[in-house]
């Protein structure tokens, strides 16, 4: 019995630990992540696609928690959303795009 309750303590620690990697695979109507970046480099592509916006703070935002989820930012300041599958599919409750 102690060695089942240590076993789902130390994958409770894991989840908690490493959220994207958990979250990928049931987020993101792509599919899980499917992207080439490292999650630390999601900053400086957002920084990049956001830069073009008067709304900085939602579009960074936003694009991190994509990024996240999908290791992947389209390029460019707008549109080009085909060249990431899980970013582009990604909806809202409403069905609006979730991700600038």
């Amino acid at each position: 019995m102690a060695r089942i309750s240590f076993l789902l303590l130390a994958i409770l620690l894991l989840a908690v630990a490493f959220p994207a990697e958990v979250m990928a695979g049931g987020r993101g109507g792509g599919g899980g992540g499917g992207g080439n970046l490292k999650p630390w480099q999601c900053s400086s592509k957002c920084s990049s696609r956001c830069s073009g916006t008067q709304y900085k703070k939602a579009c960074l935002t936003y694009c991190n928690k994509c990024c996240a989820v999908c290791l992947c930012v389209p390029p460019g300041l707008y549109g080009n959303k085909a060249a990431c599958p899980c970013y582009n599919n990604w909806k809202t409750k409403e069905g609006g795009p979730k991700c600038p």
